[in-house]
């Protein structure tokens, strides 16, 4: 099983996409310091992942796109925009 991830950061409230065949260890690694691309962004939270048997490199690609990331910014919506999202919709 193959895994595309999306990552938050809770010191600068960035997004990081990858993947992995082992989504608990790679996110371990990131939170440790270990991957240096997120590294000084540290800690980061788990937000969004896709579970797949192959291609996952591609939808990383996707996700990383204009596209994908409206894409992300719909599907996380409630999740970003939380309670404040909820109260504008009422009618």
């Amino acid at each position: 099983m193959q895994y595309t991830y999306v990552l938050l950061s809770q010191r600068d409230k960035q997004f990081y996409t990858g993947c992995t065949d082992d989504l608990q260890k790679r996110v371990r690694e990131h939170n440790q310091a270990r991957v240096r691309s997120t590294a000084h962004r540290a800690p980061l939270r788990l937000i969004y992942y896709e579970a797949c048997l192959d291609r996952a490199l591609r939808r990383e690609r996707f996700l990383k796109t204009g596209k994908g990331k409206r894409f992300l910014k719909r599907r996380l919506a409630g999740f970003l925009f939380g309670s404040m999202h909820n109260k504008l919709e009422r009618h």
